[in-house]
C-alpha cells in the first residue's frame, strides 16, 4: 500500500506557490503559501527522513488542494541531511520559520519525520500553534532506530549535527516520547504503514495522552494525496 501511495503522490506535478519569503540566508531556509490571504492557517513541515534528498516539492499538490479547501497554507522548507542540515540545525530552522511566520498558525501539521519537528515543537514552545497535528510522525525516536526505519536515518539525523559543548547528541533534547507536548495534539496514522508504523502513534499517544486517528488500511502517503478518501480525513481534522 505504501509503495504505491508514494508513486502516486510522488508521480504529481510540483505547483507553484503563490509568494515564497525567506527566513534565513541558507538556500533551503524558505517558506512557500499558498491561498495566504484569508481562511484559518496551517504551517506544513515536509518528511522524507530529514535526508537532502526528500524537499518540500511533493508536498506542493498537498498544499494547493488545501489552500483550495480554504486554508492559508505556509510550507516550510529547512536544512536536511546532507544539505547542511542534521540535529539540532534542523529543529533550529523549524524553530526560526515559525519566529518568521508570527503569531502561532491554528494548525502545525508535520508529516512523518515533518511530524517530528512538529511535536518536537509542540514541546518546545509554548505558543507553536493552537494545535499540532502529526500524520504518520516518526514520534519515538528511539524506537525508530531499534527498528532501523529509513536503513539507518534516526543516526544519521543525530550523527549529523554538531555536538553541543562538546557532548554527544543521545537525541533526548529531539525524542517526541521524552518531550511532554505544551499544546494539544492529534495523531493521524494508516494502519497499513510500512515506513513508519503505526506502534510509534501508538506509544506517543499512551505516552502523552494524544487523539489518536487512525486511517484503516492506509499506508504512509494516502493523507497527502489530494482527492484520496485519507486526504478528506485529513481535512476534516484540521478543520475541527
Amino acid at each position: 500500500m505504501s509503495d504505491a501511495e508514494e508513486r502516486t503522490l510522488m508521480g504529481l506535478a510540483p505547483v507553484a506557490p503563490e509568494e515564497t519569503e525567506r527566513y534565513g540566508a541558507h538556500p533551503a531556509q524558505l517558506v512557500d503559501f499558498f491561498g495566504r490571504r484569508g481562511g484559518p492557517r496551517v504551517t506544513v513541515l515536509h518528511g522524507g527522513f530529514w535526508r537532502e534528498t526528500y524537499d518540500r516539492s511533493h508536498l506542493t499538490p498537498f498544499a494547493a488542494a488545501l489552500a483550495a479547501h480554504g486554508f492559508a497554507v505556509e510550507l516550510v522548507e529547512y536544512r536536511r541531511v546532507g544539505g547542511g542540515g542534521g540535529w539540532p540545525g534542523t529543529g533550529q530552522d523549524v524553530a526560526a520559520a515559525l519566529d518568521h511566520l508570527g503569531g502561532p498558525p491554528k494548525v502545525l501539521l508535520g508529516h512523518s519525520a515533518g511530524g517530528q519537528l512538529a511535536l518536537w515543537a509542540a514541546a518546545r514552545r509554548a505558543r507553536a500553534a493552537d494545535r499540532v497535528v502529526a500524520v504518520a510522525p516518526v514520534a519515538d525516536l528511539a524506537r525508530a532506530a531499534d527498528l532501523g526505519l529509513g536503513s539507518g536515518a534516526v543516526a544519521e539525523f543525530l550523527g549529523a549535527g554538531q555536538p553541543l559543548d562538546g557532548q554527544p547528541l543521545d537525541g533526548a533534547d529531539a525524542d517526541p516520547m521524552r518531550l511532554l507536548p505544551r499544546v494539544p495534539v492529534e495523531l493521524v496514522h494508516g494502519t497499513g504503514d510500512r515506513d513508519v508504523p503505526v506502534e510509534l502513534s501508538r506509544r506517543y499517544a499512551a505516552n502523552w495522552g494524544a487523539r489518536l486517528h487512525l486511517l484503516p488500511g492506509y499506508g504512509h502517503y494516502a493523507a497527502f494525496v489530494p482527492g484520496s478518501p485519507a486526504f478528506g480525513v485529513l481535512v476534516d481534522v484540521l478543520r475541527r
